[in-house]
């Protein structure tokens, strides 16, 4: 019984890590062509957009969708100081209608940092979408955060994190 007790309170203890939502998803058609937007940083860490791109496309990928084509950099000025913006990701969706895809995933990096004290634990929270780009509708959201233990790296708090958004994406 007192190993019931002490399981029971370590899972509610990393329940409190992560906390994500996330919409239905219908079943999306995997051999489509999909196109991976720029995503918003509106954190201070420089170039946290570009870091959830890298793992979002490699978990796309991994899911299945194969025919995942990237934005064109001359769409992006996202630098040290000019990050991605919502202007920039309606040209990348313009762009993505006019090369053919069906299905355009975006976001926003919202905390993407290691937090201040002794651990310094990474803190990150992200918002991901995907949008049918032939009605322009968003098909599938999600939202969410997740801190990790000291020494873990960010990238590794948000693939897990993204991993877990995106495992109720359906592809057909």
């Amino acid at each position: 019984m007192k190993r019931w007790i002490i399981a029971c309170l370590g899972l509610l203890l990393l329940a409190g890590c992560a906390v994500t939502d996330r919409t239905s998803s219908p079943a999306l058609e995997k051999n489509a062509k999909w196109a991976l937007l720029p995503m918003e940083n509106h954190t201070e860490t420089p170039q946290a957009s570009l870091r959830m791109e890298a793992i979002t496309e490699t978990i796309l990928r991994v899911k299945g969708a194969m025919n995942l084509e990237k934005y064109p950099s001359n769409l992006t000025q996202d630098n040290l100081f000019e990050p991605a913006d919502a202007k920039t990701v309606e040209a990348a969706i313009n762009w993505a209608q006019q090369s053919g895809a069906r299905y355009a995933v975006t976001g926003t990096v919202n905390e993407w940092r290691y937090k201040t004290g002794v651990d310094g634990e990474p803190a990150v929270g992200v918002t991901i979408k995907v949008i049918d780009l032939q009605t322009r509708q968003v098909v599938w959201d999600a939202a969410g955060a997740r801190t990790g233990w000291g020494r873990e790296a960010v990238s590794a708090t948000a693939q897990k994190l993204l991993e877990d958004l995106t495992g109720s994406i359906k592809l057909k």
